[in-house]
């Protein structure tokens, strides 16, 4: 029988690679998340959503009460993840928020919260002051949203060396949390180990139990809250020790996401634990509250939880990878790591060199433009007028923000997931290109010899998918935008408030207004304002494209499907429907049906019955009535049926394949070449 209750600390790290648009600052559709939008919202449903709302059961499976797991356990969320998250799913942001003030009133003003590091990167990969600015924005992210300083950091994977504890505790942050590979030897009853940093600060040092970890992440223990709970009770130290501490670690997404209901898993054994006399529920904060460290302790460094060989899966082929059984290369991570140091290396002699001439200390903006860059305009402005050297004026406070923005950018170039996967076109590392492409652009025309270093590195950079060729063709092809996003957003605008005057769409990135054939667009983030002249073409009531001439003689022309989704998906409805009211006079479109599906029911039955009567009725007039049908079935996004196609073939041979009909034949899939069969 143990002394004392055993404390169990359960962490969960909550964070999804970001997905924003670096220009538009919107989430775009990702169709490998289907049926949702895209990943942050797919595990936003699966996930945050469930572990803040999960279902407690009675035995015949009938729930006894719904709680906030969150509010029991010690969790952090990746700051770019509650971004978004604020904006696009604002009750789970809420009850994220109010988790670590029910854990405060719960345990003597000790909360569960634990802040992060901003933007995700690995920290021993990264220099000083980029360590330093991620931590200090990561803790005013924190003290902005849960309204106290943190105590304790997660850092990102893991990852560790001595100069990033010497950052933390420089800037307050009292303990973190490292697998038991990453010290030379684990404290005894799982107490806290003490370390020194070089300057002679401390920080604690939590570990956590690597097995039990691990079979909540990857065994048997979310499907099995007896086992779960059963193992935590029972577990026993290396050479018969007493157990004070038992702390697991594990990604949040476990509960929910990798395992279908693993939050109620986490409830359950929370309730069972509950249960138990010999068992404490708590956190790392109040535990430490009440157990300073006395062992000093010793890490190993670099180390990560993630990697076996230090830091390597983000910047060698060490090994590591999603998928061991298949035989991929990840010689690409060294020549991504290396392309954009040297890029971020030259963009941060132009942030020195112009810089110099704007803030009083370019470096110490920077880390304060942390506390302001999701607050409102007045904090802005307030924020300038602190840093500038002169009275901010409309151009010197723009390029100001611009080139902090291009600080930004190269930060976010850095986050780790760009390297944790198996090759350098998956989605993460395209995203961070596309942030190394935004950053370069603000730097103006100084950019362009970083982006020529960043191309020679990725010209070297193969990729394990031979379509998609070099680094450098993933680049130039996938993450430089083809067309420039604020140029798309132009167009978008226009196009909206000609068929849908009134509607309001609204982008995080930039601020639009239409005035006749003018749309005035401004940078959100830098105050930037650009002009734009448009001209709208209507070849037909179901297709629509815009002309944008640039200030600076740029013009590009854009179909609807081009523009930025929320527009284009305005702008389609807006055609669907006039088109519809002129085939079909509105009927099927009356208000209180579903009005989407009556119309693919009248188009379905127009189709039929048009391409029936081209039997005996080839007229310009019957063939443009059935090319209208067609595009809105475009529109809808609807295949040609099987008994459209039937009736066609019927009255094109009727026709003896008339050459009328040939354009509308392979419209409807038909071959149309001759000697096609």
């Amino acid at each position: 029988m143990s002394r004392f209750p055993r404390s169990v600390v359960i962490h969960g790290h909550f964070y999804q690679p970001p997905r924003e648009d670096p220009w538009l600052d919107e989430v775009e559709a990702q169709p490998s998340a289907a049926p949702d939008h895209d990943w942050n919202a797919r595990i936003e449903r699966e996930c945050y959503r469930p572990v803040v709302a999960a279902r407690v059961q009675d035995s015949d499976g009938r729930i006894l009460r719904i709680t906030n797991t969150l509010s029991r356990i010690s969790y952090n969320f990746g700051p770019t993840l509650l971004d978004w998250m604020e904006r696009a799913a604002p009750d789970t942001y809420a009850a994220v928020i109010d988790a670590d003030r029910l854990s405060r009133e719960r345990n003597g003003g000790h909360g569960n919260a634990m802040a992060m590091p901003y933007h995700h990167p690995i920290l021993p990969l990264s220099s000083y002051r980029d360590k330093l600015t991620e931590v200090r924005w990561g803790i005013a992210d924190f003290r902005r949203r849960f309204g106290r300083d943190p105590v304790g950091m997660w850092l990102p994977e893991t990852a560790v060396d001595g100069e990033t504890l010497d950052v933390l505790a420089g800037e307050g942050i009292r303990f973190t949390i490292l697998a038991p590979g990453q010290v030379r030897e684990v404290p005894a009853e799982g107490l806290p180990g003490r370390y020194v940093t070089s300057s002679g600060d401390e920080v604690a040092i939590f570990v956590y139990d690597g097995s039990l970890s691990h079979d909540i992440a990857f065994g048997p223990l979310t499907g099995d809250a007896d086992l779960w709970a059963e193992r935590m009770a029972a577990r026993e130290a290396p050479g018969g020790d007493e157990i004070r501490l038992l702390a697991l670690a594990t990604d949040g997404e476990t509960f929910g996401h990798h395992h279908s209901y693993g939050e109620m898993a986490l409830a359950a054994t929370l309730v069972k634990l509950d249960a138990r006399e010999d068992v404490i529920v708590e956190s790392f904060e109040s535990f430490l509250d009440r157990h300073p460290p006395r062992e000093e302790v010793e890490i190993v460094a670099p180390s990560a939880w993630s990697c076996a060989h230090g830091v390597d899966r983000w910047q060698d082929d060490c090994g590591c990878k999603g998928a061991p059984d298949r035989d991929t290369s990840q010689a690409w991570r060294r020549h991504l790591r290396d392309g954009v140091t040297e890029m971020a290396e030259r963009l941060h002699r132009v942030f020195e060199a112009e810089g110099a001439e704007l803030f009083h200390d370019a470096w110490v903006a920077r880390d304060a433009y942390g506390t302001v860059r999701s607050a409102n305009a007045a904090s802005v402005s307030g924020f300038l007028a602190a840093h500038l050297r002169e009275e901010p004026t409309p151009e010197r406070s723009r390029r100001a923000l611009e080139l902090l923005e291009m600080e930004r950018n190269i930060l976010r170039s850095f986050t780790s997931c760009g390297w944790f996967f198996d090759d350098i076109g998956g989605l993460e590392a395209v995203q961070v290109l596309r942030y190394a492409t935004r950053a370069i652009e603000l730097a103006s025309e100084e950019g362009l010899e970083a982006e020529e270093a960043l191309l020679r590195h990725l010209g070297e950079a193969e990729s394990n998918d031979p379509h998609a060729g070099s680094g450098r063709d993933i680049y130039c092809n996938w993450a430089r935008p083809l067309v420039p996003p604020f140029m798309r957003a132009a167009a978008g605008a226009a196009a909206v408030a000609r068929t849908s005057p009134g509607a309001d769409i609204i982008l995080q990135g930039c601020e639009t207004s239409v005035t006749d054939d003018r749309v005035e667009l401004t940078v959100t983030r830098t105050g930037r304002v650009l002009e734009y002249e448009t001209t709208i073409d209507r070849p037909s009531p179901a297709k629509l494209g815009v002309t944008v001439l640039a200030s600076d003689g740029v013009s590009v022309h854009l179909e609807y499907w081009a523009f930025p989704e929320p527009h284009a998906m305005t702008v389609r409805d807006a055609l669907i429907a006039e088109s519809a009211r002129r085939l079909f006079g509105g009927g099927e479109a009356r208000d209180g049906g579903d009005r989407r599906t009556a119309v693919v029911e009248a188009a379905e039955r127009a189709l039929v019955g048009g391409v029936e009567r081209l039997a005996v009725d080839t007229s310009e007039e019957a063939r443009g009535r059935i090319g209208a049908i067609l595009d809105l079935q475009d529109l809808l996004g609807v295949p040609v049926s099987f008994d459209a196609q039937t009736a066609f073939y019927h009255s094109w041979t009727a026709t003896g394949r008339s050459e009328d009909l040939a354009e509308l034949a392979g419209r409807l899939g038909f071959a149309t070449t001759p000697g096609a069969g």
